[in-house]
Protein backbone atom coordinates (compact mmCIF):
# COMPACT_ATOMS: atom_id res chain seq x y z
CA UNK A 1 0.00 0.00 0.00
CA UNK A 2 3.30 2.26 0.55
CA UNK A 3 4.11 2.54 -3.20
CA UNK A 4 2.10 4.01 -5.58
CA UNK A 5 1.54 1.59 -8.89
CA UNK A 6 2.16 4.51 -11.40
CA UNK A 7 5.72 5.04 -11.61
CA UNK A 8 7.19 5.73 -8.09
CA UNK A 9 9.19 8.67 -6.98
CA UNK A 10 11.48 9.66 -9.62
CA UNK A 11 8.63 11.41 -11.92
CA UNK A 12 5.49 11.82 -10.68
CA UNK A 13 2.25 12.70 -13.32
CA UNK A 14 -0.31 10.37 -11.67
CA UNK A 15 -2.21 9.74 -8.95
CA UNK A 16 -4.17 6.69 -7.69
CA UNK A 17 -3.96 3.21 -6.32
CA UNK A 18 -6.28 0.83 -8.12
CA UNK A 19 -8.28 3.78 -10.22
CA UNK A 20 -5.31 5.90 -11.07
CA UNK A 21 -5.07 8.61 -14.05
CA UNK A 22 -1.77 10.31 -14.99
CA UNK A 23 -1.50 13.64 -17.04
CA UNK A 24 0.14 15.15 -19.77
CA UNK A 25 0.42 18.85 -21.66
CA UNK A 26 1.67 22.61 -20.62
CA UNK A 27 -0.33 25.23 -20.50
CA UNK A 28 0.98 26.51 -24.10
CA UNK A 29 1.30 23.51 -25.25
CA UNK A 30 -0.99 22.49 -28.48
CA UNK A 31 -3.15 20.41 -25.99
CA UNK A 32 -3.61 19.18 -22.46
CA UNK A 33 -4.33 15.26 -21.83
CA UNK A 34 -5.29 12.54 -19.11
CA UNK A 35 -5.00 8.94 -18.91
CA UNK A 36 -7.71 6.92 -16.61
CA UNK A 37 -6.59 3.45 -15.64
CA UNK A 38 -8.33 0.92 -13.88
CA UNK A 39 -12.01 2.25 -14.55
CA UNK A 40 -14.02 -0.76 -13.78
CA UNK A 41 -15.77 -1.94 -17.08
CA UNK A 42 -19.53 -1.15 -18.01
CA UNK A 43 -19.72 2.64 -16.70
CA UNK A 44 -21.68 4.66 -19.00
CA UNK A 45 -19.31 7.61 -20.14
CA UNK A 46 -19.84 10.10 -22.92
CA UNK A 47 -18.25 13.25 -23.39
CA UNK A 48 -21.02 15.20 -21.58
CA UNK A 49 -21.24 13.40 -18.67
CA UNK A 50 -17.44 15.51 -18.30
CA UNK A 51 -18.02 18.60 -19.93
CA UNK A 52 -20.50 20.31 -17.13
CA UNK A 53 -17.72 19.88 -14.21
CA UNK A 54 -15.16 21.24 -17.31
CA UNK A 55 -17.21 23.84 -17.31
CA UNK A 56 -17.20 24.93 -13.68
CA UNK A 57 -13.58 25.15 -13.91
CA UNK A 58 -12.89 26.83 -17.35
CA UNK A 59 -11.48 30.14 -17.21
CA UNK A 60 -12.53 33.35 -18.79
CA UNK A 61 -16.46 32.79 -17.18
CA UNK A 62 -16.19 36.14 -15.12
CA UNK A 63 -14.30 39.49 -14.53
CA UNK A 64 -13.02 37.52 -11.68
CA UNK A 65 -10.81 34.62 -13.34
CA UNK A 66 -8.11 34.49 -15.52
CA UNK A 67 -9.44 35.95 -18.95
CA UNK A 68 -7.60 33.79 -21.34
CA UNK A 69 -10.56 32.18 -23.26
CA UNK A 70 -10.11 28.22 -23.52
CA UNK A 71 -13.56 26.38 -24.23
CA UNK A 72 -12.17 23.05 -23.12
CA UNK A 73 -14.03 21.00 -24.92
CA UNK A 74 -13.12 17.50 -24.08
CA UNK A 75 -13.15 14.19 -26.25
CA UNK A 76 -12.41 10.90 -25.24
CA UNK A 77 -10.14 8.63 -27.46
CA UNK A 78 -9.92 5.62 -26.09
CA UNK A 79 -11.42 3.17 -23.37
CA UNK A 80 -15.33 3.71 -24.53
CA UNK A 81 -17.29 1.52 -26.87
CA UNK A 82 -21.07 1.79 -27.58
CA UNK A 83 -21.40 4.27 -24.66
CA UNK A 84 -19.77 2.38 -22.21
CA UNK A 85 -16.23 1.80 -20.17
CA UNK A 86 -14.63 -1.13 -21.97
CA UNK A 87 -12.20 -1.45 -18.81
CA UNK A 88 -8.94 -0.54 -20.58
CA UNK A 89 -7.34 3.21 -20.45
CA UNK A 90 -9.99 5.79 -20.95
CA UNK A 91 -7.51 8.68 -22.44
CA UNK A 92 -9.46 12.39 -22.72
CA UNK A 93 -8.02 15.53 -24.74
CA UNK A 94 -8.14 18.85 -24.37
CA UNK A 95 -6.65 21.10 -26.65
CA UNK A 96 -4.82 24.79 -25.75
CA UNK A 97 -6.52 27.48 -28.42
CA UNK A 98 -5.82 30.73 -26.67
CA UNK A 99 -2.35 30.84 -25.73
CA UNK A 100 0.29 34.33 -25.29
CA UNK A 101 3.35 33.14 -24.90
CA UNK A 102 5.02 36.49 -25.99
CA UNK A 103 3.70 37.99 -22.64
CA UNK A 104 6.31 35.20 -20.87
CA UNK A 105 9.46 36.63 -22.98
CA UNK A 106 10.43 38.64 -18.76
CA UNK A 107 9.55 35.28 -17.48
CA UNK A 108 11.66 33.29 -19.32
CA UNK A 109 14.94 35.47 -18.12
CA UNK A 110 13.88 35.79 -14.62
CA UNK A 111 11.95 34.31 -11.89
CA UNK A 112 8.49 35.07 -10.39
CA UNK A 113 8.79 35.46 -6.23
CA UNK A 114 6.48 32.74 -4.89
CA UNK A 115 6.34 30.69 -8.31
CA UNK A 116 7.93 27.48 -9.23
CA UNK A 117 10.36 29.29 -12.35
CA UNK A 118 13.57 28.53 -9.75
CA UNK A 119 12.35 25.89 -8.36
CA UNK A 120 12.41 24.35 -12.03
CA UNK A 121 15.18 25.21 -13.24
CA UNK A 122 16.88 24.06 -9.65
CA UNK A 123 15.61 20.35 -10.47
CA UNK A 124 16.18 20.32 -14.24
CA UNK A 125 18.06 23.13 -15.52
CA UNK A 126 15.61 23.82 -17.98
CA UNK A 127 12.48 24.79 -18.11
CA UNK A 128 9.01 26.11 -19.96
CA UNK A 129 8.46 29.69 -19.41
CA UNK A 130 5.45 30.18 -21.78
CA UNK A 131 2.83 30.31 -18.83
CA UNK A 132 5.07 28.07 -16.13
CA UNK A 133 5.04 25.44 -18.66
CA UNK A 134 3.17 22.13 -16.52
CA UNK A 135 3.72 24.01 -13.11
CA UNK A 136 0.45 25.96 -14.57
CA UNK A 137 -2.66 25.49 -13.28
CA UNK A 138 -3.92 25.08 -16.93
CA UNK A 139 -2.95 21.30 -15.93
CA UNK A 140 -6.04 20.58 -13.62
CA UNK A 141 -8.38 20.86 -15.88
CA UNK A 142 -7.77 17.38 -16.34
CA UNK A 143 -7.90 16.67 -12.87
CA UNK A 144 -11.23 17.92 -13.59
CA UNK A 145 -11.89 15.95 -15.81
CA UNK A 146 -10.26 12.48 -14.57
CA UNK A 147 -12.53 13.50 -11.49
CA UNK A 148 -15.94 13.42 -13.86
CA UNK A 149 -14.96 9.82 -14.60
CA UNK A 150 -14.10 8.79 -10.85
CA UNK A 151 -17.60 10.05 -9.81
CA UNK A 152 -19.60 7.55 -12.01
CA UNK A 153 -17.66 5.09 -10.09
CA UNK A 154 -19.18 5.86 -7.06
CA UNK A 155 -22.89 7.70 -8.12
CA UNK A 156 -23.85 7.14 -4.34
CA UNK A 157 -21.29 9.69 -3.11
CA UNK A 158 -22.07 13.43 -3.42
CA UNK A 159 -18.87 15.49 -3.40
CA UNK A 160 -19.96 19.19 -2.64
CA UNK A 161 -17.67 22.23 -2.70
CA UNK A 162 -17.54 25.95 -2.01
CA UNK A 163 -15.68 28.92 -0.89
CA UNK A 164 -15.53 29.63 2.55
CA UNK A 165 -13.12 32.62 2.61
CA UNK A 166 -11.19 34.98 -0.32
CA UNK A 167 -8.76 37.09 1.82
CA UNK A 168 -9.20 36.60 5.31
CA UNK A 169 -13.15 37.87 4.36
CA UNK A 170 -15.34 34.52 5.63
CA UNK A 171 -18.69 33.48 5.07
CA UNK A 172 -21.10 33.98 7.56
CA UNK A 173 -24.39 31.96 6.51
CA UNK A 174 -24.66 28.52 4.38
CA UNK A 175 -27.27 28.44 1.30
CA UNK A 176 -26.48 25.38 -0.85
CA UNK A 177 -28.24 26.70 -3.37
CA UNK A 178 -26.65 29.63 -3.18
CA UNK A 179 -23.20 28.10 -4.13
CA UNK A 180 -23.86 27.76 -7.79
CA UNK A 181 -25.65 31.40 -8.54
CA UNK A 182 -22.62 33.70 -8.32
CA UNK A 183 -19.06 33.56 -9.70
CA UNK A 184 -17.36 33.00 -6.56
CA UNK A 185 -19.05 29.42 -5.56
CA UNK A 186 -19.93 31.13 -2.41
CA UNK A 187 -23.02 29.27 -0.46
CA UNK A 188 -23.35 33.13 1.51
CA UNK A 189 -24.78 35.51 -0.86
CA UNK A 190 -23.64 39.13 1.01
CA UNK A 191 -20.39 37.44 1.69
CA UNK A 192 -20.30 37.01 -2.32
CA UNK A 193 -21.33 40.56 -2.76
CA UNK A 194 -18.46 42.22 -0.60
CA UNK A 195 -16.13 39.53 -2.83
CA UNK A 196 -16.79 41.26 -5.58
CA UNK A 197 -14.97 44.50 -4.67
CA UNK A 198 -12.39 42.28 -2.89
CA UNK A 199 -11.38 40.71 -5.38
CA UNK A 200 -11.84 43.70 -8.35
CA UNK A 201 -10.13 46.04 -6.13
CA UNK A 202 -6.95 43.19 -5.96
CA UNK A 203 -7.47 42.84 -9.62
CA UNK A 204 -7.18 46.60 -10.35
CA UNK A 205 -4.49 47.09 -8.25
CA UNK A 206 -2.39 44.03 -10.21
CA UNK A 207 -2.64 42.26 -7.03
CA UNK A 208 -4.00 38.76 -6.04
CA UNK A 209 -6.12 37.40 -2.94
CA UNK A 210 -5.84 33.94 -0.92
CA UNK A 211 -8.65 32.16 -0.63
CA UNK A 212 -10.07 28.94 1.58
CA UNK A 213 -12.33 26.26 -0.08
CA UNK A 214 -14.32 23.29 2.23
CA UNK A 215 -15.54 20.61 0.75
CA UNK A 216 -17.98 17.84 1.93
CA UNK A 217 -18.63 14.35 0.77
CA UNK A 218 -21.98 12.69 1.81
CA UNK A 219 -22.90 8.78 1.18
CA UNK A 220 -19.30 7.31 2.29
CA UNK A 221 -20.44 4.13 4.07
CA UNK A 222 -17.88 3.47 7.14
CA UNK A 223 -15.32 1.16 5.91
CA UNK A 224 -13.43 2.97 3.29
CA UNK A 225 -9.51 3.64 4.04
CA UNK A 226 -7.21 1.41 5.87
CA UNK A 227 -4.88 2.42 9.13
CA UNK A 228 -1.45 3.50 9.13
CA UNK A 229 0.25 4.00 5.84
CA UNK A 230 -2.75 4.19 3.87
CA UNK A 231 -5.35 6.09 5.53
CA UNK A 232 -8.18 8.24 3.94
CA UNK A 233 -7.09 11.50 5.30
CA UNK A 234 -3.78 11.09 4.29
CA UNK A 235 -4.94 10.05 0.56
CA UNK A 236 -7.26 13.29 0.36
CA UNK A 237 -4.29 15.35 2.31
CA UNK A 238 -2.27 14.23 -0.43
CA UNK A 239 -4.70 15.04 -3.54
CA UNK A 240 -5.62 18.06 -2.27
CA UNK A 241 -1.85 19.37 -1.29
CA UNK A 242 -1.00 18.44 -5.13
CA UNK A 243 -3.38 20.98 -6.49
CA UNK A 244 -1.52 23.60 -7.55
CA UNK A 245 -1.36 27.25 -4.98
CA UNK A 246 -2.22 25.09 -1.76
CA UNK A 247 -0.65 25.18 0.90
CA UNK A 248 -2.75 23.85 3.93
CA UNK A 249 -5.23 20.89 4.23
CA UNK A 250 -7.54 20.31 6.97
CA UNK A 251 -9.68 17.48 7.77
CA UNK A 252 -12.70 18.16 10.14
CA UNK A 253 -12.12 20.69 12.70
CA UNK A 254 -8.13 20.22 11.34
CA UNK A 255 -5.51 22.66 13.77
CA UNK A 256 -8.63 23.94 15.96
CA UNK A 257 -9.04 20.68 17.58
CA UNK A 258 -5.43 21.48 18.82
CA UNK A 259 -7.01 24.20 21.03
CA UNK A 260 -10.21 21.92 22.22
CA UNK A 261 -10.38 19.60 25.34
CA UNK A 262 -10.95 16.03 25.06
CA UNK A 263 -14.37 16.11 25.76
CA UNK A 264 -15.06 18.99 23.42
CA UNK A 265 -13.62 17.24 20.32
CA UNK A 266 -15.03 13.60 20.99
CA UNK A 267 -17.75 12.48 18.53
CA UNK A 268 -20.11 11.24 21.26
CA UNK A 269 -22.01 8.02 19.65
CA UNK A 270 -25.65 6.71 20.59
CA UNK A 271 -27.16 3.99 19.04
CA UNK A 272 -29.15 4.65 15.92
CA UNK A 273 -31.67 3.05 13.84
CA UNK A 274 -28.67 2.10 11.15
CA UNK A 275 -25.30 1.63 12.70
CA UNK A 276 -23.87 3.98 15.41
CA UNK A 277 -25.80 8.01 15.41
CA UNK A 278 -22.89 10.34 16.14
CA UNK A 279 -23.31 13.92 18.09
CA UNK A 280 -20.75 15.45 16.26
CA UNK A 281 -18.27 15.34 13.78
CA UNK A 282 -15.32 17.33 14.75
CA UNK A 283 -13.58 14.16 12.95
CA UNK A 284 -14.54 14.94 9.52
CA UNK A 285 -15.76 11.45 8.87
CA UNK A 286 -12.71 9.72 9.22
CA UNK A 287 -11.46 7.67 12.38
CA UNK A 288 -8.00 6.06 12.68
CA UNK A 289 -7.43 6.32 8.76
CA UNK A 290 -10.46 4.95 7.94
CA UNK A 291 -14.67 6.23 7.06
CA UNK A 292 -17.28 6.03 9.61
CA UNK A 293 -19.86 6.58 7.65
CA UNK A 294 -20.27 10.68 8.63
CA UNK A 295 -19.76 13.44 6.20
CA UNK A 296 -15.94 14.06 4.75
CA UNK A 297 -15.30 17.45 5.39
CA UNK A 298 -12.19 18.93 4.15
CA UNK A 299 -10.75 22.48 3.84
CA UNK A 300 -8.33 24.03 1.75
CA UNK A 301 -5.95 26.78 1.75
CA UNK A 302 -5.06 28.61 -1.19
CA UNK A 303 -1.88 31.26 -1.32
CA UNK A 304 -2.69 34.35 -4.00
CA UNK A 305 -1.76 33.63 -7.31
CA UNK A 306 1.93 34.68 -7.50
CA UNK A 307 1.78 35.82 -11.32
CA UNK A 308 1.32 39.83 -10.44
CA UNK A 309 1.61 43.03 -11.94
CA UNK A 310 2.86 44.54 -8.87
CA UNK A 311 6.78 44.78 -9.14
CA UNK A 312 9.07 42.12 -7.04
CA UNK A 313 12.53 42.29 -6.20
CA UNK A 314 13.87 38.67 -8.01
CA UNK A 315 17.26 37.63 -9.39
CA UNK A 316 17.46 36.84 -12.79
CA UNK A 317 18.87 33.04 -14.09
CA UNK A 318 22.39 34.41 -14.26
CA UNK A 319 22.10 35.58 -10.88
CA UNK A 320 21.77 39.31 -11.11
CA UNK A 321 19.68 41.23 -9.10
CA UNK A 322 16.71 42.50 -10.80
CA UNK A 323 12.80 43.42 -10.88
CA UNK A 324 9.96 41.59 -12.16
CA UNK A 325 6.28 42.65 -12.96
CA UNK A 326 4.25 39.65 -14.75
CA UNK A 327 2.24 40.41 -17.79
CA UNK A 328 -0.20 37.90 -19.02
CA UNK A 329 -3.66 36.94 -17.73
CA UNK A 330 -3.48 35.14 -14.29
CA UNK A 331 -5.99 34.84 -11.49
CA UNK A 332 -6.89 37.33 -9.30
CA UNK A 333 -8.11 34.28 -6.98
CA UNK A 334 -6.75 31.11 -7.94
CA UNK A 335 -8.78 29.74 -5.16
CA UNK A 336 -12.31 30.63 -6.84
CA UNK A 337 -11.89 28.11 -9.83
CA UNK A 338 -10.02 25.79 -7.19
CA UNK A 339 -13.36 24.47 -6.27
CA UNK A 340 -14.10 21.95 -9.20
CA UNK A 341 -10.90 21.08 -8.87
CA UNK A 342 -10.67 20.16 -5.06
CA UNK A 343 -14.34 18.57 -5.76
CA UNK A 344 -12.49 16.27 -8.82
CA UNK A 345 -9.33 15.05 -6.25
CA UNK A 346 -11.39 14.44 -3.23
CA UNK A 347 -14.16 12.16 -5.83
CA UNK A 348 -11.36 10.27 -7.05
CA UNK A 349 -9.46 9.80 -3.60
CA UNK A 350 -12.81 8.09 -2.35
CA UNK A 351 -13.44 5.91 -6.17
CA UNK A 352 -10.22 4.49 -5.65
CA UNK A 353 -10.61 4.08 -1.68
CA UNK A 354 -13.92 2.19 -2.63
CA UNK A 355 -12.08 -0.31 -5.27
CA UNK A 356 -9.43 -0.96 -2.79
CA UNK A 357 -11.89 -1.90 -0.05
CA UNK A 358 -13.66 -4.43 -2.23
CA UNK A 359 -10.46 -5.89 -3.31
CA UNK A 360 -9.33 -6.48 0.39
CA UNK A 361 -12.70 -6.88 2.04
CA UNK A 362 -15.28 -8.12 -0.34
CA UNK A 363 -19.02 -7.73 -0.03
CA UNK A 364 -21.01 -4.26 -0.43
CA UNK A 365 -19.33 -1.12 -1.36
CA UNK A 366 -21.87 1.06 -0.10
Amino acid sequence: MGARPDGGAVSRNGFGHVLRFTTWGESHGPAIGAVVDGCPPGIALAEEDIQPWLDRRRPGTSRFTTQRQEPDRVRILSGVYEGRTTGTPISLLIDNVDQRSKDYAQVAQAYRPGHADYAYDAKYGFRDPRGGGRSSARETAMRVAAGAVARLVIPQVRVRAWVEAIGGDRIATFDDAAIDTNPFFCPDPLAAARWEGIVDAARKAGSSLGAVVACEATGVPAGWGAPLYAKLDAELAAACMGINAVKGVEIGDGFAAAAASGEANADAMRPGSDGPEFLANHAGGIAGGISTGQPITVRVAFKPTSSILTPQPTIARDGTATEIATRGRHDPCVGIRGVPVVEAMVAFVLADQMMLHRAQCGGPVG
